[in-house]
């Protein structure tokens, strides 16, 4: 996705290939009894306006345990912070790495369409334990296309343990773009 010279075209490859992958996978997030009856997940139609590159901004490192759906709690390093500019407002969210199952960079958060358009708990923007992540610009900024932005594994199963968007990531900001949510 990365290398894609248009945006728009790697979301749509991206789109199917989530698609392909729920329908299919043995580790799909979709219960088995929901899979033949699959048509595709919901999103936000691809606009450009909510792509945007971010300057990363390091923090004092700490520990963060992020609560997470089912009880679950995760646990996480807050490494630093991505202040970036979306619709004419200023914006910051806070990076992760996670400790466990395989470390990496993560970033969920949530935003005025949570718990009406999309999943109540918010939405993850980098996991890079599952590839998602569009790196960096030729400046170096972070790129944050919230167009791939994707609902996690438990707002489809409860039988998922997911680490859900931290307080310090709930955005006052209506990101109409990436997954919706329908339950």
């Amino acid at each position: 996705m990365r290398e894609a010279p248009d945006p728009a075209i790697a979301w749509t490859n991206w789109r199917q290939l989530r698609d392909e992958l729920f329908a299919t996978h043995p580790q799909s997030a979709l219960p088995v009894a929901e899979r033949d009856d699959f048509a595709g997940l919901d999103y936000f139609d691809y606009e450009p306006a909510y792509r945007t590159t971010g300057d990363i901004v390091e923090a004092e490192p700490r520990g963060y345990e992020i609560a997470g759906s089912a009880g679950a709690t995760f646990e996480f390093d807050l490494f630093a912070t991505v202040d970036f500019e979306l619709e004419g407002q200023a914006a910051e969210l806070e990076l992760y790495w996670l400790r466990g199952y395989g470390g990496g960079l993560f970033l969920p958060f949530a935003d005025s369409t949570s718990g009406s358009e999309t999943y109540g708990a918010g939405r993850y923007l980098f996991d890079i334990v599952k590839g998602a992540d569009l790196g960096v610009d030729e400046q170096g900024r972070l790129i944050l296309d919230f167009n791939f932005a994707y609902n996690p594994s438990c707002s489809y199963d409860p039988a998922w343990a997911c680490p859900l968007a931290t307080p310090p990531n709930r955005l006052d900001l209506r990101i109409a773009a990436g997954e919706r949510h329908s339950g």
